[in-house]
């Protein structure tokens, strides 16, 4: 049998274990430490801003950028329906409720246009305008962040940028990330870079950052006791794990350059099959880090993704659905939700191919082989 191509799988570069060395050789087996410290000025450096806290978790990430602005119990979130749950979970975990947003089909992100049918909406619904936004970079593809400012700004409500699988990716020439009040990365092992699981918000200033460290340890105010005046939280990112994102960032701009030179493989190894479409930058205003390449696939062809999903498994090849909307979950079926249905129509007709950076250019001409083979089977 043949090696397994799995569809996102962690690409370490030989320099971490310097770092990971020196934190044990140093005792610095704790949740601060040089390493973090470094770590976050390099991810500064990276996307020309210098306002970044390294934490635990993506998800952590979103929730602490809420917490920034302002979300509290009852207040409404408007949030990108097709994405992973980890976007809209935290508005949840501050009782607040999240409104479901449907994508445009140019980037498959949130719709400029459906995002302020729902805030006119919801003002008339509630008498209250949402509290934030949250947009999603899917997949490495900016979102049409002008517009979406744009919306944003007419009715005075933040945006929180979901950037985890967009380290890399850019709008205008602007990194993902920096363009809203706060932006969210991941750095969980199937992504761009990977500190085996972490993630880092990115903030406006150096007193939102400083506010944001003091929240993530645990809100202990500077006493010779603990005292808390508030609630915090334990997300901060261990110094070892921030000595693998160290050694990684070493390699990053390689990283990136690989999954836009793999997309590049699949749309001319699959561009002469009409019934498949590599979904590619819509525009020159994106350039995405492709951090998956996804295809989309002629419904008249009558077979599902589950079918495709399946043969390539058979293969020995790993892909994976789009993802399910979330206004089409059970823990969600009650939110409320603004679209014409683009991102079902999407999840109902797409997969995503192996696109991890350590993969070689004749596994990827494999998977390309075998999306071939059977589609050609369907005609």
């Amino acid at each position: 049998m043949n090696k397994r191509i799995f569809l996102s799988f962690p690409h370490l570069g030989g320099y971490e274990m310097k770092y990971i060395e020196e934190a044990f050789k140093e005792s610095w087996v704790v949740p601060l430490g040089p390493n973090v410290d470094m770590f976050e000025q390099r991810l500064g450096d990276y996307l020309g801003e210098s306002h970044v806290v390294a934490l635990s978790a993506g998800t952590a990430a979103i929730h602490i950028g809420l917490v920034m602005l302002g979300v509290e119990q009852g207040d409404e979130v408007l949030c990108q329906s097709f994405t992973f749950s980890a976007s809209a979970n935290p508005v949840v975990y501050q009782g607040a409720k999240p409104v479901f947003v449907d994508s445009e089909p140019d980037t498959w992100n949130m719709s400029p246009d459906a995002l302020e049918e729902a805030i006119i909406d919801r003002h008339r619904v509630t008498g209250r305008y949402p509290k934030a936004i949250v947009v999603v970079h899917l997949y490495g593809m900016p979102a049409k962040m002008d517009e979406i400012m744009a919306v944003a700004g007419r009715y005075g409500i933040p945006v929180l940028e979901d950037a985890a699988e967009a380290l890399g990716s850019e709008y205008r020439g602007r990194k993902c990330g920096t363009i809203g009040r706060y932006g969210a990365l991941s750095f969980n092992g199937n992504k761009v870079i990977t500190t085996s699981g972490g993630g880092a918000l990115i903030c406006p200033t150096a007193d939102a950052a400083a506010r944001v460290k003091f929240l993530v340890t645990q809100a202990r105010e500077k006493v010779p006791y603990y005292y808390h005046k508030v609630i915090g939280y334990n997300y901060r990112l261990s110094n070892v794990s921030a000595g693998i994102g160290c050694g990684q960032m070493e390699v990053l701009a390689d990283r990136v350059e690989r999954r836009r030179e793999i997309h590049g493989l699949y749309a001319k190894l699959l561009g002469d099959i009409p019934e498949v479409r590599v979904h590619g930058n819509p525009s020159s205003d994106v350039n995405s880090n492709f951090w998956l390449t996804t295809i989309l696939f002629d419904e008249r062809l009558g077979f599902t993704p589950e079918d495709l999903r399946q043969y390539l498994d058979t293969n020995n090849i790993e892909s994976r659905w789009l993802w399910r909307p979330m206004n089409m979950q059970p823990v969600y079926v009650d939110a409320p939700f603004y679209g014409d249905g683009t991102a079902e129509r999407l999840f109902g007709h797409g997969l995503c191919l192996p696109s991890g950076s350590i993969l070689t250019d004749d596994e990827i001409a494999a998977v390309a082989d075998a999306v071939r083979t059977f589609v050609k089977s369907k005609y």
